[in-house]
């Protein structure tokens, strides 16, 4: 197995490449294995995938349950991983830097963290308070002895105000409190990932799997995006084809959709 330090510089070495690259979003160690088996070269933890497979909602899953959890995926795969650690479980800076050092004693080689409170209620963080949480996240992942990659999230769009121009200062913002990568989770045009990507001097996560967005991996290193992610929607893919297995057993006795 890798070490830490060789997995992380591996994963901040992705983003220097000229072209995007993949990271999709296991649930559980038999996900990231298989990920792992087809080839792909890191791997990021979802927070609504993992909640949804203990029963809970995207949110309602506490610091130390969601760290025993990734702990468990690094240690599982030789892959780098990861992972949304959602808002930090901390308002207070001190208690998002605090995090990020737990994350990096997991064994991760990244995090992103959340411009939202925990359980998604309520507005994002005022810009100058958001921007403080990440210098001190960014504080404490650079002081590490390994290349520690910290992801700042602008979440307007997935909190339902899709304030393109409140996003991008949001991003510029995080990206001079010191993150390394920077995600806005939920654009969906050409035109609105072009303009983030231009926008700022740091590597762009984009999000895919979102209902009516037909980009592909080309489409988007055109437009000058690192990464790419789909955070729950593998989940989503396999629990939806389980649903209607299931209902189909109940319903009418039949099994063809196991087939």
């Amino acid at each position: 197995m890798k070490s830490q330090s060789e997995k992380a510089a591996g994963f901040r070495a992705l983003h220097e490449r000229a072209r995007a690259f993949i990271i999709p979003n296991p649930w559980d160690i038999g996900t990231a294995k298989m990920l792992e088996a087809l080839g792909f070269e890191a791997l990021a933890g979802t927070s609504a995938g993992f909640a949804q497979s203990i029963g809970k909602i995207d949110g309602a899953v506490d610091r130390d349950t969601m760290l025993a959890h990734v702990a468990q995926l690094a240690a599982a795969t030789d892959l780098p991983l990861s992972a949304d650690l959602e808002n930090g479980y901390a308002d207070k800076p001190a208690g998002v830097a605090e995090t990020v050092r737990l994350a990096a004693a997991a064994g991760l080689s990244g995090c992103s963290i959340e411009d939202l409170p925990l359980g998604r209620d309520g507005e994002p963080y005022e810009i100058a308070f958001a921007a403080e949480r990440i210098r001190a996240a960014a504080e404490a992942a650079h002081a590490l002895p390994f290349t520690f990659t910290l992801t700042a999230r602008a979440e307007n769009f997935i909190a339902g105000h899709p304030d393109l121009a409140d996003t991008i200062a949001r991003l510029q913002a995080f990206q001079e409190a010191g993150a390394d990568v920077l995600y806005a989770p939920g654009l969906r045009t050409k035109e609105d990932i072009a303009t983030v990507v231009r926008s700022v001097d740091r590597p762009v996560n984009v999000l895919m799997g979102l209902q009516g967005v037909q980009l592909n991996l080309a489409d988007l290193s055109a437009l000058g995006v690192k990464r790419v992610s789909v955070g729950s929607a593998l989940s989503r893919v396999a629990y939806n084809a389980a649903l209607r297995a299931a209902t189909e057993m109940r319903d009418h006795g039949t099994f063809t959709l196991l087939s």
